[in-house]
């Protein structure tokens, strides 16, 4: 993870998956994956269950368990349940990592490419603030403004994963998708 400079553990493509969430999210501080094994009892027994990552951030902790949703069966939801009950009385928020719209995943994927530092000799990061500056722009019209489009592809997903640049990722990312100043501002 870039946010930690370390790499992480994980069993599944799924939970990969939530780790380079977690990487763009911002504000990770660190992550512990299979933080603790968690004991606990029902009206049915005794259950024991471990969470997959603790998510240490700037603004709290969060909890969290990856399954997909068409794998969560009725004892992972006691198991979700008492995980659930831990993070409370930690202060900690929780979150079962389920299912992703398809477009999230792929989006990810493209601007996670670019999220290692990036020397910029050409200025380029400097030219697509400025053209943002004045309200949001297609990504296809953002890049094609700049002097050398194919290089400013890389800068401006560079921008877009450090939060410098924003996009909606509620929605598929392409050349009509809106792209804004981010919250990282115009440093």
């Amino acid at each position: 993870m870039v946010s930690t400079g370390r790499h992480h553990g994980f069993e599944s493509h799924a939970e990969q998956r939530v780790l380079l969430a977690l990487d763009f999210a911002g504000d990770v501080v660190e992550v512990l994956a299979q933080p603790f094994r968690l004991a606990f009892s029902t009206i049915d027994g005794l259950g024991e269950h471990i969470p997959d990552f603790l998510a240490v951030t700037r603004s709290g902790s969060w909890l969290i368990d990856v399954r997909p949703g068409g794998r969560i069966k009725a004892e992972d939801r006691v198991r979700f349940a008492a995980a659930a009950e831990v993070a409370l009385s930690c202060g900690w928020r929780y979150a079962v990592a389920a299912d992703w719209r398809p477009h999230v995943q792929t989006t990810l994927d493209t601007i996670s490419s670019q999220r290692r530092s990036l020397s910029d000799p050409l200025g380029l990061q400097t030219a697509l603030l400025a053209v943002v500056r004045d309200g949001p722009v297609p990504f296809g019209a953002l890049v094609e403004q700049i002097k050398v489009p194919a290089m400013a592809r890389a800068q401006a997903l560079h921008l877009i994963w450090t939060r410098r640049l924003g996009i909606n990722l509620a929605i598929p990312l392409n050349d009509q998708s809106l792209v804004h100043t981010g919250r990282g501002g115009d440093r």
